[in-house]
């Protein structure tokens, strides 16, 4: 279809002159309901209620055409011009100036893509380091083959080449990446950028098998763990502050994260607990921690020691142990478990060492009750008896012989 561009008032010859640029910002912040010219088929289109609106009148085989160009509330005086512009040089090139501007945007890359997912996606995540966490794995693994690629581009060979190296050796690292690049490449065919979802059923079809392995954090067996705890100064290497941790992290049975970034807001030494607000717990649901006499004594000796708002400071004043402060030790000396293996040992510990009922071991470790059912019925944190399960764990644990001590605690 080929447009002719004709303007002004009665669609006669071209007028230049009075005819271009008629309005300014003040006119158009004070026009009243109506139509306003600016020239060349530019109009400023007032509604009765008040609303503004830009519309561009060409004319095409005779006849007259009015485009939108969007609300002037959106859209200043400048940017109708340049929108105007732009449909003027697409109407010289003899194109439909409206199919061509219903057509898609050129896709972004693989690369932009992911960006745009990570910034959209942040503020509902749980915590900054999840989006970090996020972000990095895609820089490390995905961007050097995909990054690049148009993400309309992006095939399910391109994914799984991508998703092999790491498959068999990291494999829950790599089960999560895949994940994430299928976000990715939802967003983009919700966008309009891709004709499919994401391939990611053939892809994991066509990926070896993974070896099951249901113990994702190495463990200590709960029988070595007082031999650990009496030679743990000369055996890891690493700060008076991280040793405390990594002792009050056992004595606990706590998550690393919630020790390192305790405050002392959180801890009421008078009535021995430690209350986690649900802003830091993985179930975001407040938890209470009755703390041992051992527990005490190191809370109470970290209270000699600094006056910042956290109770186990780094380097930096007044900022908690970093993310790694109590891993890297541990692996520096080659010891084959891990700080989060700890909870392992002492569930372990209630398991075969004493007659702790499971309801009450779970809660010492702060676990949501997976059924609906017993949920339900379950509306108690059982603080007092899991005092006495905290207790007994820690008398283990700082015992100076191997032995277990089999112990009521209901």
């Amino acid at each position: 279809m080929i447009f002719d561009i004709k303007w002004g008032n009665r669609w006669g010859n071209r007028q230049d002159g009075d005819l271009m640029n008629k309005l300014n910002g003040l006119k158009v912040k004070n026009a009243k309901p109506g139509t306003h010219e600016d020239g060349r088929g530019l109009r400023l289109v007032v509604s009765p209620t008040g609303g503004k609106s830009w519309v561009l009148r060409v004319q095409s085989g005779g006849k007259r055409r009015e485009i939108g160009l969007g609300s002037a509330s959106v859209f200043g005086l400048a940017d109708a011009r340049s929108k105007a512009e732009e449909v003027r040089s697409i109407i010289r090139s003899g194109a439909d100036p409206v199919a061509e501007r219903s057509k898609p945007t050129k896709a972004p890359t693989f690369m932009e893509a992911t960006l745009m997912v990570h910034k959209e996606h942040l503020p509902s995540w749980r915590n900054p380091k999840h989006g970090k966490q996020w972000l990095s794995t895609m820089e490390q693994y995905v961007f050097p083959k995909l990054g690049r690629i148009r993400v309309d581009k992006v095939t399910a060979p391109d994914v799984r080449e991508t998703l092999l190296d790491i498959w068999l050796t990291i494999p829950e690292t790599a089960r999560r990446v895949r994940q994430r690049i299928g976000t990715v490449l939802d967003y983009a065919h919700s966008r309009g950028w891709r004709e499919q979802e994401a391939p990611m059923r053939s892809v994991s079809k066509g990926l070896p098998k993974q070896t099951s392995n249901k113990n994702h954090y190495a463990a200590m067996p709960w029988q070595e763990v007082p031999n650990f705890i009496t030679n743990m100064s000369s055996t890891v290497k690493a700060t008076e502050a991280v040793l405390s941790a990594l002792e009050f992290t056992i004595l606990t049975a706590a998550r690393s994260g919630e020790v390192r970034g305790m405050t002392w807001g959180e801890i009421d030494l008078d009535r021995a607990i430690w209350v986690i607000p649900a802003e830091r717990m993985k179930a975001e649901i407040e938890h209470r921690v009755p703390l041992s006499d051992r527990a005490i004594e190191i809370l109470s000796a970290r209270a000699q020691l600094d006056t910042s708002a956290f109770v186990f400071i780094g380097r930096k004043k007044d900022r908690p142990l970093s993310d790694m402060s109590l891993t890297m030790p541990l692996r520096r000396a080659e010891l084959n478990f891990t700080v989060h293996g700890f909870r392992s040992s002492f569930r372990d510990w209630c398991n075969e060492a004493t007659n702790t009922p499971r309801a009450i071991a779970e809660r010492c470790l702060a676990h949501v009750i997976a059924g609906k059912t017993e949920a339900a019925y379950s509306r108690t944190d059982f603080l007092d008896k899991r005092r006495s399960v905290m207790e007994n764990w820690s008398d283990f644990c700082r015992s100076t012989n191997n032995v277990a001590q089999i112990r009521r605690v209901i």
